[in-house]
């Protein structure tokens, strides 16, 4: 029973279900790449270089928010605030699955795919995570390491991102996350606000501001369907596949606009869940099939 509870705990700790998504866009960058000779091996590697790195930036952002995370429903049950797991044995894991995943980034790849991971743990640690208590700007802050995966898959393939097509699912993603975000946001604010952290583009969870900026940002997606077409990167299935996430968020998000409540930002939510899968399943299906 100590064992699983034992990996539960660094379930919560690293947010695998959050980690493996990240890791799973990383790839997909990765393989995507036109002309790219993919093998398994390369793959797992990227998997496991990609996932020890977020594994280690989910754990510091806990770390620094022990005190946070003892507040807020959500996360008051994590490791660390029931004080299940030390700070000591937190930092060691930090540090042993940074270095673990720098070090095969930068041997089994090149420099640059390490170089991009490192910066986005930077910007999530050492940014995004105090900005949140100062700014609702952090969701913009956040938003970039949340896109770079992709593009450091890419790195990984190419050793250059010196392209249209290289930043196009980093461009994709980058919009796609504040609708997520603001969601989440609106839905989880009581708990943001208990433990100070200022994330909605509004303080206060009143008017139709944040259901507007989620219309915005999703509209934005819909033309955006057409980028990988004009970048070389798919052809029908990307098209048709990033153009049905982003209408279906547009339309929830428009309804949340239409009905302010917790239930319509919870669609929104649901959408934003799906549409990235949706997205990067497109274009593999596009490529190899």
């Amino acid at each position: 029973m100590l064992i699983i509870q034992k990996i539960k705990d660094y379930q919560q700790l690293t947010k695998l279900n959050l980690s493996l998504l990240v890791v799973f866009s990383s790839v997909v960058g990765y393989m995507i790449v036109p002309d790219l000779h993919v093998t398994l091996t390369n793959v797992l590697l990227l998997l496991l270089g990609g996932l020890c790195v977020t594994a280690a930036a989910n754990a510091s952002n806990e770390l620094l928010e022990i005190k946070s995370d003892k507040i807020m429903k959500r996360t008051m049950n994590r490791p660390l605030p029931d004080m299940r797991m030390s700070l000591l044995e937190a930092i060691i894991f930090i540090s042993l699955s940074l270095i673990a995943g720098l070090a095969i980034l930068y041997y089994y790849f090149n420099p640059l795919s390490a170089l991009l991971s490192l910066i986005s743990y930077v910007l999530y640690v050492a940014v995004y995570t105090p900005l949140k208590k100062i700014s609702s700007i952090s969701v913009l802050v956040g938003a970039i390491p949340g896109s770079l995966p992709c593009l450091i898959g890419w790195a990984a393939a190419t050793n250059h991102i010196g392209s249209l097509a290289a930043w196009t699912l980093f461009i994709i993603q980058f919009f796609w996350q504040f609708p997520h975000f603001w969601s989440i946001a609106w839905i989880a604010h009581e708990d943001y606000t208990k433990a100070g952290m200022k994330m909605l583009p509004r303080i206060e969870k009143v008017g139709y501001f944040t259901a507007f900026q989620c219309v915005l940002y999703s509209a934005v997606l819909v033309p955006m369907s057409m980028l990988p077409l004009m970048a070389g990167l798919g052809g029908p299935i990307t098209v048709v596949g990033l153009l049905l996430g982003a209408v279906w968020m547009l339309y929830n998000s428009y309804q949340f606009l239409k009905d302010n409540s917790d239930n319509m930002a919870r669609k929104v939510m649901f959408s934003s869940f799906v549409y990235l899968p949706l997205v990067l399943i497109s274009m593999l299906v596009d490529k190899y099939i």
